[in-house]
């Protein structure tokens, strides 16, 4: 009787787990398209090959009657390069290839007869409509490179979010306050549970990741897909870095205080009371077996003195 009731009561954790799984947003982005002959007609059975030049990791979809292919939970970023190939037609490939996060990226490819030799080459591109297949919504996507190059005074997540449009103060979005936003690391959620603040430790003036530890940020607004919810304000979503075929390494330490502070703006002069902040931290990536394996390790550790409210 015991073991029964046991057995029930890790079925039901485990469809609870679950259950709370289904609504925690998207991690990986994806690619589809259609591939066709010089004709515009469809070619089912081509191969279709991309590969995540940092980690050499390779994503193969085969294309349908339709000619169509689907590649499902692939890393964001990139650099990728992506090959087509089919028996008798000549090997299609693009380079320099980045995917953001929860993007479905497009790419439709035309293959040459084999027997055909080309002299010129005539490349063509059109711009995209504001509503096409790809948007999922009002969101803002912020690279790691956006994240490296923009200046932050206290290294958290809500100075990098407030490139969206519709921010504003206090970690709010589209006149929501930051208590109806919803805020998922690698999938796991972030949020207070309490509902004292935005985030973990936010009472604290705590962060609740490192900045180093960030590879992409999105904040959506409304969003289309069935992936994203549990939230009015907007969905805050991000993955963190992993090792790649090379070794990467920084340290850093920033400090702040009151005098770093100005206080006077034209004759009105306002006094600044003592304060003290230092933050300090590492990072650590590369691979464990060339292109199977990585890892990726950050540490920080941030000390502050403020004064009384």
């Amino acid at each position: 009787m015991k073991l029964l009731y046991l057995r029930q009561t890790l079925l039901l954790f485990f469809l609870l787990a679950a259950h709370l799984g289904w609504g925690q947003g998207a991690t990986t982005a994806a690619m589809s398209g259609t591939i066709t002959d010089s004709k515009g007609e469809n070619l089912p059975g081509a191969t279709v090959i991309a590969v995540h030049t940092p980690t050499n990791t390779q994503y193969v979809a085969p294309t349908n009657t339709d000619g169509r292919f689907n590649i499902q939970n692939m890393r964001v970023g990139g650099p990728y390069t992506v090959r087509v190939t089919f028996v008798g037609y000549q090997d299609y490939s693009r380079a320099g290839i980045n995917l953001t996060l929860a993007e479905n990226f497009r790419l439709d490819a035309k293959l040459s007869d084999a027997s055909t030799q080309l002299t010129e080459v005539t490349v063509s591109g059109r711009q995209d409509p504001i509503m096409n297949a790809d948007r999922t919504g009002a969101a803002t996507t912020i690279q790691r490179q956006q994240i490296e190059r923009l200046p932050t005074i206290n290294r958290s997540l809500s100075e990098i979010t407030r490139l969206t449009p519709q921010a504003s103060v206090g970690g709010g979005f589209a006149g929501r306050n930051n208590l109806y936003n919803n805020i998922t690391i690698d999938g796991a959620i972030f949020n207070n549970s309490f509902g004292l603040s935005g985030t973990i430790g936010g009472q604290a003036q705590a962060q609740p990741i490192s900045l180093d530890a960030i590879d992409q940020v999105q904040v959506s607004i409304a969003p289309f897909d069935v992936r994203q919810g549990s939230f009015t304000g907007a969905g805050v979503n991000a993955v963190t870095r992993s090792g790649t075929n090379k070794f990467s390494a920084s340290v850093y330490g920033f400090y702040r205080n009151q005098k770093l502070v100005g206080k006077k703006v034209g004759n009105v002069e306002q006094s600044i009371p003592n304060f003290n902040l230092y933050n300090v931290g590492f990072r650590f990536g590369g691979p464990i077996v060339k292109d199977k394996l990585f890892f990726f390790v950050n540490a920080e550790r941030e000390r502050r003195n403020d004064p009384p409210t």
